[in-house]
């Protein structure tokens, strides 16, 4: 591969990453906040077991709503359920770049973009450290 083509390669998976995280960090939230209900649901279940996390769970539900809030936000015009326009532009580019990768070095080198982006999230959740 000529140094140009690395160069468009590069600046494509580039796009890929950024692209991808912004877009993950909106959608991640709706995602975590499906499985914080459900965890919820199992908390207040067990109040009866363990009398005394009432206000553990209280603060749980507060946390939950206050995310809630802030992904809509993220997401949708503030009054309505109409997607935000920031949202939509990078649901396009996401779409413009996939398929420019494709375009340009085809779909085995965009799956193996793809599948090193999820590997390199993973290792950045497994090796992140506590900073509390």
């Amino acid at each position: 591969m000529e140094n140009n083509e690395l160069l468009k390669k590069r600046y494509l998976i580039w796009l890929y990453k950024t692209t991808k995280e912004s877009l993950d960090r909106i959608d991640r939230k709706f995602t975590q906040l499906d499985i914080d209900y459900r965890f919820l649901r199992d908390f207040k279940k067990a109040i009866k077991r363990y009398p005394g996390i009432e206000k553990n769970i209280r603060e749980f539900d507060i946390y939950i709503k206050n995310k809630e809030k802030e992904a809509f936000l993220e997401k949708f015009e503030e009054s309505s359920k109409k997607i935000n326009t920031n949202y939509i532009f990078l649901q396009l580019k996401i779409s413009a770049v996939e398929k420019e990768i494709t375009n340009i070095f085809g779909k085995k080198i965009l799956k193996e973009i793809k599948k090193l982006y999820e590997e390199e999230m993973i290792n950045r959740i497994l090796s992140e450290r506590m900073h509390r």
